[in-house]
């Protein structure tokens, strides 16, 4: 075991790419800058077990799901059979380039990059797992998230796979219970059952996607429902067990006591961060109650000099606001002075499900709940001629306005490629736009985009501009 000692401007624990952005900020600023990484593999969750390989996988459903629905258009379908070997061959080959890619970044020379794990001794000091220790006057954290513990002793007697397994698996289960309801359990519930997997989905709370509005909640469980998911919410899980016919799940749902048996359980109930044996508390960081390091605008810890970005600080676990945290601590380390802020006020969020569930700024929900004044105007996408055209039957646009001068406020889109449309809002909303002034943004004909053009025109003809 090695005793050596080494010290930098800047470390960085963890590689994803959170902090694969703070250290590449701190090395432009010149900073002599180190990276530690002591997962299993180098790339985050979002290259490999999260964005990329839940994407790929959702394609490829996507794709058998056109092919047996293509006598909408007047085709002849054929079973549209598939080889999931295959598919997961396709995913593996295309995470391994992106994850290759990180690789070379980290191992470029900008940084010294160090595969291992790190623990801290004091506030400017970690101990590597090879036994060297390493001093920085700065620290980033940025050990992303894991699966969250099953709720339940009997769950883990039983067992269960979880998005990270299932990801890799080479075959698929005749039939799963999905638990959860968030964006992961609902993805994957579609993924299954496009894939001829049986699937029930159990949520906990009244909704699915409990963060979003109900109607857009309503309009997804719809959709699941047509494609012969079924979808429990407002339950209580009260026990899990085996039987000669497969893993058994009982809960209870609106007061009565069910029981749904499948092949295989999908445990979707969350990540939790990646903090434990850090050593934290020999730094002087402090953990929030729900185990996430408590961060201030600037990303900074409670021991000022260390900062964290992404999943284990949260609140938001979306992969570009990683990055924009991971850049907004680097920015603060290289110039001395914490002066840049994030900035929340155009956070999104996107559910890859079809159709797809998409959100920026305020929610009517949230709104609601801030005790903040809106306007809200909607259009469906049954009644709009380029998703008539396609076939998208489900979902709806929907703007929020200040009623005293018509700004934006926010924007839902539950529909055909609605991750996409959801910039529009994004980019009026930056650019602190009027409903009066995106009204008169002409849009083509026919375009899914245009739909955004009936609910703008309908507040701007309630609100006198300002």
């Amino acid at each position: 075991m090695s005793d050596k000692s080494m010290s930098f401007d800047v470390a960085v624990i963890g590689g994803g790419s959170a902090g694969y952005a703070a250290a590449r900020t701190c090395a432009a600023g010149n900073l002599r800058t180190a990276v530690i990484e002591g997962g299993e593999q180098v790339g985050g969750l979002c290259i490999l077990r999260g964005c990329m390989p839940t994407k790929a996988l959702l394609y490829a459903a996507e794709v058998r799901h056109l092919a047996r629905t293509s006598h909408v258009w007047g085709m002849t379908p054929n079973p549209a059979a598939f080889d999931f070997t295959s598919v997961i061959t396709r995913k593996r080959a295309m995470i391994e380039d992106f994850a290759s890619y990180r690789r070379e970044q980290l191992s470029d020379g900008r940084f010294e990059f160090f595969r291992t794990s790190a623990k801290f001794l004091d506030s400017h000091t970690v101990q590597l797992g090879t036994g060297d220790t390493l001093s920085a006057r700065s620290f980033v954290i940025a050990t992303g998230s894991k699966i969250s513990p099953a709720p339940m002793a009997s769950l883990n007697e039983v067992g269960y796979l979880t998005s990270d397994s299932l990801l890799d698996s080479d075959r698929l289960p005749k039939s799963m219970v999905v638990l959860g309801g968030g964006a992961i359990a609902v993805e994957f519930a579609q993924f299954l059952a496009r894939f001829d997997v049986h699937t029930t989905l159990i949520q906990r709370s009244g909704q699915i996607l409990k963060d979003f509005d109900a109607d857009a909640a309503r309009e997804l469980e719809s959709s699941l429902g047509e494609e012969g998911i079924e979808v429990f919410t407002s339950t209580t899980l009260t026990n899990f067990s085996k039987s000669s016919d497969g893993k058994m799940v009982s809960f209870e749902h609106e007061g009565v006591a069910k029981t749904v048996t499948a092949e295989e359980i999908l445990f979707a109930l969350g990540r939790s961060p990646n903090t434990d044996g850090m050593d934290l508390e020999r730094a002087g960081v402090d953990r929030l109650p729900n185990g996430r390091i408590a961060t201030n605008k600037h990303q900074q810890t409670s021991a000022p000099h260390i900062y964290a970005a992404g999943d284990c600080c949260g609140p938001h676990e979306i992969v570009h606001i990683a990055i924009q945290q991971g850049e907004t601590a680097a920015k603060n380390i290289t110039n001395g002075t914490p002066t840049t802020s994030m900035d929340y006020r155009l956070i999104s969020s996107i559910v890859f499900t079809d159709p797809q569930v998409a959100s920026v700024g305020l929610t009517e929900k949230e709104a609601v709940r801030q005790g903040i004044p809106f306007l809200a105007a909607s259009h469906p996408f049954n009644d709009h001629g380029k998703s008539i055209i396609m076939y998208a039957k489900h979902g709806f646009v929907k703007l929020l306005a200040a009623p005293a001068d018509g700004k934006i406020l926010g924007g839902s889109c539950v529909g055909p490629v609605g991750g996409e449309l959801i910039h529009e809002i994004i980019v009026a909303m930056a650019a602190n736009m009027t409903v009066h002034q995106f009204a008169a943004i002409p849009h083509y004909h026919p375009t899914l985009a245009e739909i955004w053009t009936y609910p703008a025109e309908e507040l701007a003809d309630q609100i006198t501009p300002a």
